[in-house]
């Protein structure tokens, strides 16, 4: 069988997925050549292979996007050493160890993971504004320059999962099988603000979102929000959302996050 393979110069890959840039950040802090997942899964028959490969993705009722799940699954990584960082912003659960698992049958075994405790953005859930003011309290930056010094020294490190985590991962998993159906978009709700800029199609990993007379929502929405908190006029909104402020992460740009996700 012949496999499409990335040839690099670097001596790490680091895929991310991201939606409002907690977790590009993150990857442009870690480092290696940085590869979108939203763009990377396109390819067929596909091969990466690097001293080092790692995944860099924030969690969705406490497991990896769907999206990042499936590019795992039907893609073949080489390496000496693998890592992943999965970025959250109030529980990680039992996410790491049991992506371990899953990872293992498609001959992975991972050497490093570890979570970084960052903002919240799940609007149905928090409110924007009293969650930004909680990120001194998490040291975020401080505990980002600690994993990318792990993962740059090849430290070997697996979290273990608690019994609370095993139970608050098990409480997630029909929220997690509903998400996976792909319609959350289909409770989004979009105002006479909308000026039809596309914006919100541009920074969609999944390309769920098309503009003509009226802003449209697809069946492969992967619950990101990146839509929602990016739209410049504030347009487009959750029924039940517990804010209107929106984020991005400060160090990443909106063009960064189109560079990344953008289908078109």
């Amino acid at each position: 069988m012949l496999y499409w393979m990335k040839k690099v110069r670097k001596a790490m890959l680091t895929f991310y997925f991201t939606g409002t840039g907690n977790s590009l950040a993150a990857a442009k802090k870690i480092g290696g050549t940085l590869i979108s997942i939203p763009q990377a899964i396109h390819e067929e028959n596909k091969i990466y292979r690097d001293d080092a490969i790692g995944f860099v993705f924030p969690l969705y009722c406490l497991n990896p996007p769907k999206m990042v799940r499936e590019f795992l699954q039907n893609t073949k990584f080489e390496a000496d050493y693998f890592f992943a960082v999965a970025t959250y912003g109030n529980a990680a659960g039992a996410a790491l160890p049991h992506l371990q698992r899953a990872a293992e049958g498609r001959g992975i075994r991972f050497d490093y993971m570890n979570a970084l405790l960052s903002v919240d953005n799940c609007l149905p859930h928090f409110e924007m504004n009293a969650e930004i003011a909680k990120l001194p309290a998490k040291r975020t930056q401080e505990c980002l320059e600690q994993i990318a010094a792990d993962i740059a020294a090849r430290k070997r490190f697996i979290p273990a999962a608690t019994a609370e985590d095993e139970a608050l991962s098990a409480y997630c998993e029909p929220l997690l099988r509903e998400q996976d159906k792909g319609g959350s978009a289909k409770a989004f709700a979009v105002n006479g603000n909308c000026t039809r800029c596309c914006l919100c199609t541009y920074v969609c990993p999944a390309a769920n979102i098309s503009v003509a007379e009226r802003v449209e929502f697809g069946d492969s929405c992967e619950a990101c929000y990146a839509c929602i908190h990016a739209c410049p006029q504030g347009a487009i909104h959750l029924p039940n959302e517990k804010s209107a402020a929106r984020w991005r992460n400060p160090d990443v740009t909106i063009t960064e996050i189109i560079r990344a996700n953008s289908q078109n």
